[in-house]
């Protein structure tokens, strides 16, 4: 059994330790928040907080997750709230077809977490590892920088 803080609830998993944590993630805790995207942690879609920084879910196992805190897309706010990062993306519109989202908002959210007012600059860096394929980036580097003010 491998243990592990999911979103701030305690979580046992019987998984194997070699078993990619977003496979454990979306397949036994059923956080399909976190998308599979390359599976070699390079397009940021299965990007989540890993001890409050970014890391990859679909190339670290489950074993290097073992006593930690993992933050997924839904865990960002608790209950019903939006977190800031989210509910700019809605009033920007900044979403196209989404796949990425989640991985842009988990790495926009650890940035603002550092750093609550950063310039385009920062922001377009801190998301520089999350692909976006239909164009938005510029939209989510504006809703972003509207999260922060």
């Amino acid at each position: 059994m491998t243990r592990l803080v999911v979103n701030g609830t305690p979580a046992e998993v019987a998984a194997d330790p070699g078993t990619p944590l977003l496979d454990v993630l979306r397949g036994e805790l059923g956080l399909v928040g976190t998308r599979f995207g390359c599976g070699a942690g390079a397009c940021g879609a299965c990007f989540v907080l890993l001890d409050e920084r970014v890391a990859a879910a679909c190339d670290t196992p489950l074993s290097a997750a073992a006593g930690r805190e993992v933050v997924t897309v839904e865990g960002l706010a608790p209950g019903e709230e939006l977190h800031p990062v989210q509910r700019a993306i809605l009033e920007e519109q900044a979403g196209q077809c989404g796949y990425c989202l989640s991985g842009m908002i988990v790495s926009a959210a650890a940035l603002l977490a550092r750093d609550p007012h950063p310039d385009e600059e920062a922001v377009v860096a801190a998301l520089e590892r999350n692909l976006c394929r239909c164009g938005a980036h510029r939209r989510i580097v504006r809703a972003v920088l509207r999260a922060s003010g």
